[in-house]
């Protein structure tokens, strides 16, 4: 009970402190590194494997739950040696194979085979519509 009480004072004071959010119940891997804090959050269920790296506002969690599905198999599994960027987010009963590099604000459905990169969409460039000035109106008008 003693150390029951303890391990809540100190997830509290991680959670609350450092942003991080990481349940007793998850299985992580040797020399797992988190390389900035804030905003990381990870279910309960998640396994990680050897060598992985976790950025800030990351999130590993679970999907939607349909009934008669157990929650213990509902937690993405990460194989070793995969790096995940900033602002990450693997959600629902999703492999992610060893040797993967994933890129920032990348949203992972679905799985990720080994030794390959997943990046997000690349931004659109949108040519910027401003209104015409009254320099344009006069001059249009001669």
């Amino acid at each position: 009970m003693v150390f029951s009480l303890l391990h809540l004072l100190m997830f509290r004071h991680v959670r609350n402190h450092y942003g991080i959010e990481i349940s007793y119940k998850c299985r992580i891997g040797r020399r797992f590194e988190i390389g900035h804090q804030h905003g990381i959050v990870i279910h309960e269920y998640a396994t990680i494997g050897d060598d992985c790296v976790i950025r800030q506002g990351a999130t590993l969690g679970i999907g939607g739950i349909s009934r008669g599905t157990p929650v213990e198999d509902t937690g993405p599994i990460i194989g070793d040696r995969v790096d995940i960027g900033a602002g990450v987010m693997i959600i629902g009963k999703v492999t992610i194979g060893s040797d993967v590099n994933i890129g920032p604000n990348a949203v992972i459905l679905s799985d990720v085979p080994s030794n390959t990169t997943v990046l997000a969409p690349f931004p659109k460039i949108l040519p910027r519509r401003t209104p015409p000035s009254a320099s344009d109106t006069t001059a249009q008008a001669e």
